[in-house]
C-alpha cells in the first residue's frame, strides 16, 4: 500500500491506470478527423488555461486536444475550482474555431460539449445522463441528482476553448462535495478512461460538424432539441441568482435559439436568462435544479 506521503507515480494506483497517449492518437486522429493533435501530461494548473495560452499565442489549431492526468487548479465558471485525484477522471479542453459562424451563435459551444459528453457517456459507460443549465453534467447517485462534470467554454485566439472535468472513478470518501457524484457511484458499466475519452471526443466531433454545417443554427442542428430533451432544469421552478445580489425566481419552460434558458415568472412574463448572466441556478427552494 502506497504511504500517504510517497509521490504519485503511475504505480500508486492500480484501479487507476495511465491513459495511454499513442492508443488515443491512433484511435483520434485521422486525416479526415476534426482532431488534429492530442497531448496527455502528467499534471497541470488547468487544461483550459494553458490551451488557451496555446490559441493566443498562436500555437493551437483547431482540433487541438489537452488532456491532463491531474488538474491542480481547475476551472470552473465564475473561477470556480475544480479538484479531484490523479487519474480519477478526465480533464481536458479542446480548441475549436467556428470561423465564419456568426459570433452571436458562439455561444451555443458550451451546450452542444454539454449534449455530446451526455450522448457519448451514456452510450459507452451505460450511465444515465442529465444536463444541468448552462454547464453541469448529472447523473443519479442512491436516487440523488449529482453533478459528476462542468463544462467550461473561452474564447482565445481565433476560436474558442471548451475544457471538460468529469468525475469518473471517484470513491464516496473522495467526493468533494455532498452534491457531487461519478460514473462510478451511479453504476457505470465501464470507468475505462481511454474508452469514455473517445467516445466524447468522437461524440463531440460528430454534433460539432452538425452545427457548422447548419451554419451554427441550434435548431437546424437537432442541438437545440437535444439539449432540450436531455435537460433536467426544464419544468422546475428555480431561482437565478444574478449579479448584484437579485434574483428572478420562476418556471424553467424553454432554452431559447439563442441557448438562453426562458423562466415563466409568477407575473405572467417569460423572462430569458443568459449564462453569462447568472451566478447560481437552484431549485426555489435551494440545490440542485
Amino acid at each position: 500500500m502506497t504511504p500517504p506521503d510517497a509521490p504519485h507515480n503511475r504505480w500508486s494506483d492500480l484501479d487507476r491506470p495511465p491513459l495511454n497517449r499513442t492508443a488515443l492518437r491512433r484511435g483520434l486522429l485521422r486525416p479526415d478527423a476534426l482532431w488534429t493533435s492530442l497531448e496527455v501530461v502528467e499534471s497541470t494548473g488547468s487544461t483550459n488555461t494553458d490551451l488557451a495560452g496555446q490559441a493566443r499565442g498562436g500555437a493551437a489549431r483547431e482540433g487541438t486536444v489537452l488532456v491532463a492526468e491531474e488538474q491542480t487548479a481547475g476551472r470552473g465558471r465564475l473561477e470556480r475550482t475544480w479538484t479531484a485525484p490523479p487519474r480519477s477522471g478526465l480533464f481536458f479542453s479542446v480548441y475549436l474555431e467556428p470561423g465564419d459562424i456568426p459570433v452571436e451563435r458562439w455561444g451555443w459551444v458550451p451546450l452542444l460539449a454539454g449534449v455530446a459528453a451526455a450522448t457519448g457517456l451514456a452510450k459507452s459507460a451505460g450511465v444515465d445522463m442529465s444536463l444541468k443549465w448552462p454547464n453541469d453534467l448529472l447523473v443519479a447517485v442512491a436516487g440523488e441528482e449529482r453533478k459528476t462534470g462542468g463544462i467550461l467554454g473561452e474564447f482565445a485566439g481565433d476560436g474558442i476553448v471548451v475544457g471538460l472535468g468529469i468525475n469518473v472513478s471517484l470513491r464516496a470518501d473522495e467526493l468533494p462535495a455532498p452534491t457531487a457524484g461519478s460514473l462510478a457511484l451511479a453504476g457505470a458499466v465501464s470507468t475505462d478512461r481511454e474508452t469514455l475519452l473517445r467516445a466524447v471526443l468522437r461524440s463531440l466531433e460528430d454534433w460539432y460538424g452538425r452545427w457548422k454545417a447548419a451554419d451554427g443554427d441550434a435548431a437546424a442542428s437537432g442541438l437545440q432539441a437535444a439539449y432540450a430533451a436531455g435537460c433536467a432544469t426544464l419544468d422546475r421552478t428555480v431561482r437565478a441568482e444574478l449579479p448584484g445580489g437579485t434574483s428572478l425566481v420562476g418556471e424553467a419552460v424553454a432554452i431559447d435559439g439563442d441557448g438562453r434558458l426562458v423562466l415563466s415568472t409568477e407575473d405572467g412574463l417569460q423572462r430569458p436568462v443568459s449564462a453569462g448572466d447568472i451566478v447560481h441556478l437552484r431549485g426555489a427552494a435551494g440545490g440542485l435544479t
